[in-house]
């Protein structure tokens, strides 16, 4: 029975891992964030008695650090780009 829930769970995240190829930098780094926050509140909540809502927290936790990260990224490349053109000859 383990073997069929542990294969199962592969092919799950298997065919979501696919539906994520057409996403954009933003919504590929607040799903990363999503994504590892949850996990982590997950296991944090575990070890304090309650996995869904440390899951919960850690998701919304993980969502604002992908999109803080994001807007980071986004400024260091217009940053780039600012310095890039400056430079080039008109």
């Amino acid at each position: 029975m383990n073997r069929l829930k542990t294969l199962l769970m592969v092919v799950v995240a298997s065919g979501s891992l696919t539906a994520c190829s057409g996403l954009n930098d933003t919504q590929q780094r607040a799903l990363t964030g999503t994504g590892i926050g949850a996990a982590g509140g997950a296991v944090l909540g575990a070890i304090g008695g309650n996995a869904g809502l440390g899951a919960l927290v850690g998701a919304g936790a993980g969502l604002a650090g992908g999109l803080i990260y994001n807007n980071v990224k986004e400024n260091e490349q217009a940053s780039y780009n600012r310095g890039y053109n400056a430079d080039r000859p008109r």
